[in-house]
């Protein structure tokens, strides 16, 4: 896991050092690679390149990067790992390609990486990579940057225009600290991550400047870029097409031969992701995921893997004691550490640099928390992340089609009649009257906060379409009007025609698609990134994800519950009673928190004269969420964390953006 950075222009419009620049926007990424450092410029072809690393394969100097090809043509900067290199070499050297004289450097992935572009062409190479990454390289003989990025969006890379320059990274504080960078503040995504949380993809916060789609690839001369019109990615895979597919030719096998065949897929995965020259772990919850990953690299393993979670002080939020019932159950090297409301207050000061761009998953914080636990004995991390969206895990893929199914074909009145009869009780008031009843509920019904949630379905039974469900079932601020100053439109999920697939394969197919690259893998590679932890996501090997897709809903959701193909291969491991449980969340008690240790800051980022001046936001509606949370009417928690951590991000960049009127 690096960090890349460079620029490209006209030499006309660079500074005079190329080299100290881009050596200056590397210093940026230092935390993503804190073992060695890079840059390489051709001023005559208005390229540099910059590199951070952190030393995973091959710690020798022959990984160092920037990487020439041993033909001289390529130079690559490359952030990621690609499990199948070794393959990948084996099958160049069986093929006779013509290899470097002394044979290879090192055993690097970025080398063969390289050697496999030689040989085969960028884009072929791509088709054949099984890892996680985003690159920039540089072809010599066609004068032309390419950028990549992997088919998930498990590695990030941020590009665009600035004064004439052509500026990309890994994190967009190395562009910022290009000579006078200047970021203006895009409105149509400020409006976008007011309502989900997080600035989505292709966009940034700053106008001009995008994140390069997951599963694409760039390509950019010198012209495009004088010309201020670069052309847009090219898909070489593509997870629409790859849910047409699984729909359309589905497994024909039984359930008990699709777990075998699944577990086959993730043994595999696992294996290949467990290829390091440094120490690793895993992330443990406790729930059916990171249990699945780690029975799986336990029983590969010829020593305990090493597991970390967290806990909370707050019974209802803390999950410790299953993670450690799992780890004594597999004989694992377990460790764990409780998180406190001062432990929050600790990282909230850094959430701005440390996400560089407005971003309010409140997970983040015991994200990076149990990043920094793990990085004191450990390089690298494997998480369960992705089982949600491939098997159904979130309660919305259960709820949200019953919900549909049940009230879709009663008449609108009578809808808006039913959702306000729901809304008509507050959610405190619910809350009280879940408590009361608990014991008599069923498990699936003692939810955290069960008062929101009963109002989020309110809103769900007023949707006019699958597609409007889904999103009534994920958007924060749904009335954005209320809350925003002069914004444009919305950006649309660009989802293709999904054809005839049922609901919930349509929810899970926009969850993979929007909110596991711009939320969930965005979280934990900056979380664990800013403590030098490389993360690697087993469930996500693209072969585990297209046979997932093949699968019919009944492997996945059956009743009321989801990933029951998954819950199979991991009761082979573990006795179900230590993982059946309602579905929880790596939460914390914000809303709690908010009310107490973090009042003051709050209060402080909220103050109406502040927001006014700014002229990003409407600070009468926000005042009145936060007085309806303070006094416990309502549970405003995660609309008023986004609006703080826009707030705390505009302060630390308060001399890096002008407003655009």
């Amino acid at each position: 896991m690096c960090g890349i950075a460079g620029f490209f222009a006209n030499p006309g419009r660079l500074p005079a050092d190329l080299h100290s620049v881009a050596q200056r926007m590397a210093r940026q990424l230092s935390h993503r690679g804190p073992d060695d450092a890079g840059a390489w410029c051709d001023p005559p072809a208005g390229i540099s390149l910059a590199h951070r690393r952190l030393s995973i394969l091959d710690l020798s100097a022959a990984g160092h990067q920037p990487m020439s090809s041993h033909c001289g043509r390529y130079v690559l900067i490359f952030n990621g790992e690609i499990y199948n290199h070794l393959d990948l070499r084996r099958e160049l050297e069986s093929e006779g390609s013509e290899m470097p004289p002394a044979g290879w450097r090192g055993h690097s992935d970025t080398e063969t990486l390289l050697a496999a572009i030689v040989a085969w062409g960028l884009e072929q190479t791509l088709h054949r990579l099984v890892g996680m990454f985003a690159f920039a390289l540089w072809d010599r003989g066609e004068k032309a940057l390419f950028f990549a990025r992997d088919r998930l969006g498990e590695k990030p890379l941020y590009y665009g225009l600035n004064d004439g320059v052509l500026l990309f990274g890994s994190e967009l504080k190395a562009m910022r600290a290009y000579p006078g960078f200047s970021g203006e503040v895009d409105r149509n995504a400020l409006a976008l991550f007011l309502q989900r949380n997080v600035v989505p993809a292709p966009l940034s916060i700053y106008r001009g400047i995008f994140k390069l789609p997951p599963g694409t690839w760039l390509k950019l001369t010198r012209d495009d870029v004088a010309a201020s019109n670069l052309p847009a990615p090219r898909p070489y895979w593509s997870l629409h097409a790859v849910a047409i597919a699984g729909q359309t030719s589905p497994f024909q096998g039984s359930e008990t031969e699709a777990s075998a065949e699944l577990e086959r897929f993730l043994k595999r995965s696992i294996a290949g992701q467990m290829l390091a020259d440094v120490p690793l772990g895993a992330f443990l919850s406790g729930g059916i995921d990171s249990s699945t990953v780690v029975a799986l690299m336990q029983e590969q393993s010829s020593r305990p893997v090493k597991t970390y979670t967290i806990g909370f002080t707050e019974d209802d939020y803390d999950e410790a004691a299953h993670a450690r019932n799992v780890a004594a159950h597999l004989g694992t090297d377990h460790t764990e550490i409780r998180v406190t409301p001062d432990d929050a207050l600790a990282i909230i000061p850094d959430l701005p640099s440390l996400y560089d761009e407005p971003f309010a998953d409140v997970s983040q914080i015991p994200t990076f928390l149990v990043s920094a636990l793990a990085r004191r004995d450990v390089s690298v991390c494997l998480s369960g992340d992705g089982g949600d969206e491939l098997f159904g895990g979130y309660n919305r893929h259960v709820d949200g089609p019953r919900i549909w199914r049940s009230a879709a074909w009663l008449p609108p009145g009578l809808r808006r009649l039913l959702a306000g009869s729901m809304t008509q009780i507050s959610p405190s008031e619910w809350d009280l009257n879940f408590k009361r009843l608990k014991r008599f509920l069923p498990a699936r019904l003692r939810h955290h906060a069960p008062g929101d949630k009963i109002h989020k379905l309110a809103g769900m039974i007023l949707a006019s379409s699958s597609k409007e469900l889904y999103e009534r079932s994920t958007i924060q601020w749904a009335n954005i009007n209320e809350v925003i100053n002069k914004y444009e439109n919305t950006l649309t999920y660009n989802d293709g025609k999904l054809g005839k697939m049922p609901i919930e394969h349509e929810m899970m197919f926009w969850d993979a698609n929007t909110y596991l690259p711009d939320d969930i893998l965005t979280k934990v590679d900056r979380a664990a990134m800013a403590n030098s932890l490389e993360t690697r996501v087993p469930m996500l090997d693209q072969r585990v994800v297209e046979f997932a897709w093949t699968l019919p809903l009944g492997m996945k959701i059956r009743g009321n519950q989801g990933k029951r193909v998954l819950r199979n291969v991991l009761g082979h491991h573990i006795p179900r009673t230590l993982t059946e449980r309602p579905k929880a969340g790596f939460s914390v008690p914000l809303d709690a928190w908010l009310r107490g240790p973090l009042k003051s800051w709050a209060n402080e980022l909220l103050d109406a004269q502040k927001i006014d001046s700014q002229g990003f936001l409407r600070s009468q509606p926000i005042a009145e969420k936060w007085a309806e949370h303070l006094s416990g009417k309502h549970n405003w928690a995660t609309q008023i964390w986004g609006i703080l951590m826009f707030q705390a991000w505009l302060e630390e960049n308060n001399t890096s953006f002008c407003v655009n009127e």
